[in-house]
């Protein structure tokens, strides 16, 4: 059996997915197994695939499903793999030659059950270290930890443990496509560490529709989704209370967008909650008019 699932959630994405392909038939090692999880594309993307399967360069597995957004393409490439770790690359990011060879070497020296994987390093295409380096002086951590308490900052790669990824599914709501991925990776955070390599492990490239104004579209569409996650933060043990104070006023604006006049009930921080009411408020508008005003142009 193969040591890591590299996993591509991909919905229409066929015009630069061949980016991801050639990096990985370009591995040093071949211990891998590509798992692509096609969330309901409607372009060429299931041809394309059928024709790098026939290749036979790198071992593919493929599988379509109707659209449910990117948290339900992680739940179905959890249920579907078998190998011990587990890396997603983006269909629109790839892989240094040797990050395979690196996440391996790496794993059978430090890897053990008691850590829940590996954080590694994202780069732009011109070899930049996305955000800082991870602290030297540690050799491991929790993802919350890392950001909120080491100071790290820009995305990190992170490799986990199948075993641990197939726990805390995330939840599909009707007509709904988000839900924040971290809410896994912070569960996992609750019981195990991870180990740190200041390696390369994917090379990224921010394309337009990662801006802010789509994720205030994306906070407008998926009301029930932000306030599951949010409310799911305000749970955390490791939390300070203005972490959770913020959580509380992203609960209260996602609240009023589906009318859900019983948050205080629901909320798991009822005096935070209650305080932030005022400035959930204003978010709620902030919200509404900016999304408002963007359809109009």
């Amino acid at each position: 059996m193969k040591l890591i699932t590299v996993f591509t959630p991909t919905y229409n994405r066929a015009y630069c997915l061949h980016k991801c392909y050639e990096s990985l038939i370009r591995q040093t090692s071949k211990d891998f197994i590509w798992l692509i999880i096609d969330d309901g594309s409607t372009d060429n993307t299931k041809e394309l695939v059928s024709n790098w399967i026939k290749e036979n360069k790198i071992e593919i597995r493929y599988h379509w499903q109707e659209n449910q957004g990117m948290h339900g393409a992680h739940n179905t490439a959890y249920e579907m793999m078998n190998t011990e770790l587990n890396v997603c690359i983006d269909s629109d990011d790839y892989m240094p030659e040797h990050a395979i060879e690196k996440i391996k070497c790496f794993w059978e020296k430090n890897g053990n059950d008691k850590v829940s994987g590996i954080i590694g390093l994202d780069a732009s295409p011109d070899k930049r270290i996305i955000g800082t380096k991870l602290p030297s002086n540690i050799k491991t951590s929790t993802l919350f930890d890392l950001y909120y308490k080491h100071g790290v900052s820009g995305d990190k790669k992170l490799v986990y443990r199948t075993e641990l990824t197939k726990k805390y599914p995330y939840p599909i709501f009707k007509n709904e496509k988000y839900v924040g991925l971290a809410y896994k990776y912070y569960m996992l955070d609750k019981q195990y560490e991870m180990l740190l390599i200041n390696e390369v492990l994917c090379c990224v490239e921010y394309l337009p529709d990662g801006s802010s104004l789509n994720m205030f579209n994306q906070y407008r569409k998926n009301p029930r989704g932000f306030a599951f996650y949010r409310k799911e933060l305000m749970k955390l043990p490791f939390t300070s209370s203005t972490f959770k104070f913020r959580q509380a006023i992203h609960f209260v604006s996602s609240s009023l967008m589906i009318k859900n006049w019983n948050f205080i009930n629901e909320t798991p921080a009822k005096g935070l909650t209650f305080m932030a009411i005022p400035f959930g408020l204003l978010f709620y508008f902030y919200i509404k008019t900016k999304t408002r005003t963007a359809s109009y142009q």
